[in-house]
């Protein structure tokens, strides 16, 4: 019970660190498309 628990937290921390790394992966990616959009400009 207690490894099952432990595996259930680690899941869900894991899950919450990749939807953290894509969210600031597309902000990075909307930041270079604005600054080429200025330099186009």
């Amino acid at each position: 019970m207690k490894k099952t628990a432990t595996l259930i937290v680690l899941s869900i921390a894991f899950v919450l660190a990749g939807c953290n790394t894509v969210q600031g992966m597309g902000q990075d990616i909307g930041k270079a498309g604005h600054a080429i959009e200025r330099a186009a400009k």
